[in-house]
């Protein structure tokens, strides 16, 4: 029944102070009249990549965590963000959106139409996407849709100036992404180890390689990097770096690694998973940007 209604949910990022203050007060307007609301996190550090908009969302609105990328997360992390969001009654799935949408998350999804329930004012269960860029929002929206959804513009009643789409049985918002989810600048920069932001928006890359490789070694996660490129995870990140330039071939004239090059390629290799499967966040855990300088 679900299949095909989720279309075209999330068509803008929000990306700078007043339009993320914008995009914010919106969805809280929008929040009155949806049924659900999915917020999708990297499976990987889901307190990072938590929404920044769902601060002043009605507690009688459905919430649902959508951890996406677990196929790149360490499956027994994973295990342990399930247990603590259960623990705190959450409704959770984690997601591999390379092998589809879980069966019980659509099925839910379809539990919430008014035929299972008797006050509802409105026939279709409208719903949303929230979430950080980049944490798979449209790869989850193309999953879920089967067919085009039908662009019905304004829903009386509701906040004007959000774009509505009809499908089978749903009312979809197009709600707006927003960046930022923290003000410290070091969260920012391991956004962008996952590829949540822009690193060259962020820092130069091979700073951020540098810290990103020191951070993996604290935490005995090397052990991708060596594989992938066979070599020394062990050695000083400096090091680490001009070898996978050199196995790269990232190489200047006279035969000189080009480190920027180097850490870009670290950088985006880590980010798509290339790496093997990590998680940079544990439950009960301090924020893992709080290590950094």
């Amino acid at each position: 029944m679900i299949d095909g209604v989720l279309s075209l949910l999330v068509g803008r990022t929000v990306w700078y102070p007043g339009h993320m203050a914008k995009g914010q007060r919106q969805l809280e307007a929008l929040s009155g009249a949806l049924d659900l609301l999915l917020e999708v996190r990297d499976a990987r550090a889901p307190m990072l990549t938590a929404s920044p908009s769902l601060r002043d969302i009605p507690k009688s609105l459905f919430v649902w965590i959508l951890l996406s990328k677990a196929d790149l997360a360490d499956p027994e992390v994973t295990a342990e963000w399930l247990e603590y969001f259960n623990g705190q009654g959450r409704r959770v799935w984690t997601l591999d959106l390379k092998r589809g949408v879980p069966q019980t998350l659509k099925r839910a999804i379809a539990e919430l139409t008014p035929s299972s329930s008797s006050n509802r004012e409105y026939r279709e269960v409208r719903l949303a996407v929230t979430g950080t860029p980049n944490v798979g929002k449209s790869t989850l929206l193309n999953r879920l849709v089967g067919r085009k959804a039908a662009a019905i513009g304004g829903v009386p009643g509701v906040t004007k100036g959000v774009a509505w789409f009809k499908g089978q049985g749903c009312l979809i918002a197009d709600s707006p992404g927003i960046l930022d989810p923290h003000s410290d600048a070091r969260a920012h920069r391991m956004l962008s180890w996952i590829s949540s932001t822009k690193g060259q928006v962020i820092g130069s890359w091979s700073n951020l390689a540098y810290e990103c490789v020191g951070f993996l070694q604290r935490h005995g996660m090397t052990s991708g990097l060596e594989s992938a490129w066979k070599i020394d995870a062990a050695r000083d990140p400096a090091e680490v770096l001009e070898n996978i330039g050199r196995r790269l071939g990232r190489l200047l004239p006279g035969g000189v690694v080009d480190i920027e090059a180097s850490g870009k390629a670290f950088v985006e290799s880590l980010g798509a998973g290339r790496l093997g499967r990590l998680s940079l966040e544990r439950p009960g855990s301090p924020p893992p940007w709080s290590e950094l300088s």
